[in-house]
This record gives structure tokens, sequence and C-alpha cells, in this order.
């Protein structure tokens, strides 16, 4: 499998509620609510709404999120992100539009951002 190629994919009109544990990269375009975990990537759509915590490698936001999200690589933040809650990373790219509401911790891998 190539680095880049996502080998699971969560399509719009589609809802998904309870845990998710992957391995590679996988693909949101759907509303999904509960926990995400894995040291791959998370690519999360423009049209997806993420709701819960997730602990991935790298995220990819281009959709709607609201939580608790750590990724212990890189968070990427598109234009087209809204981001409400916590975030925790060592590197954070935002692009210009994206809207984020709440804690920035750039903290190294692993490590959560606390809840004062």
């Amino acid at each position: 499998m190539a680095k880049d190629e996502i080998n699971a994919f969560l399509g719009s009109g589609t809802t998904y509620r309870g845990r998710l544990d992957f391995t590679g990269s996988v693909r949101i375009d759907g509303v999904f609510e509960g926990e995400i975990e894995s040291e791959g990537t998370l690519v999360v759509g423009r049209e997806a709404v993420i709701t819960g915590q997730v602990r991935v490698g790298q995220l990819v936001l281009g959709g709607t999120f609201s939580g608790e999200a750590m990724a212990s690589q890189r968070a990427l933040l598109h234009k087209t992100a809204h981001f409400k809650g916590v975030l925790s990373t060592p590197a954070l790219s935002i692009e210009e539009g994206a809207e984020l509401d709440g804690q920035v911790c750039m903290c190294g891998a692993g490590v959560p951002a606390s809840q004062d």
C-alpha cells in the first residue's frame, strides 16, 4: 500500500456512532460520534462532522470537529475546517479561513492539553 493511500472510507450521507481503531489512513466524509484511535492519518472531509475524542498520528481537518483531539505527529486545518474543543499536537498548520475555537497545546507527542 502506498504511503498516502486511503484504506478505509466513511462516505457522505453515512452516520457512525462508536469506536474506530485503524492502521494506515482513513477518510471520513459523513457523521461520526465517538472515539477514534490510530497511529495513522485521519482525513476529515469538508462535509464531515466529527464529535468525540480523537487520538491519531496525523489529523487533516477539512470539515467540522467538536471534542478533544490529539495528533502525535501533526495537525493540519484546511481553510474549510471548523474546530471546537481541545487540540494537542507538536506541529500545527492552519490555513487562512479555518475556524479554531478552543484550547491548543503544542506539546510533545503523546502529551494531552490540560483542561483547567
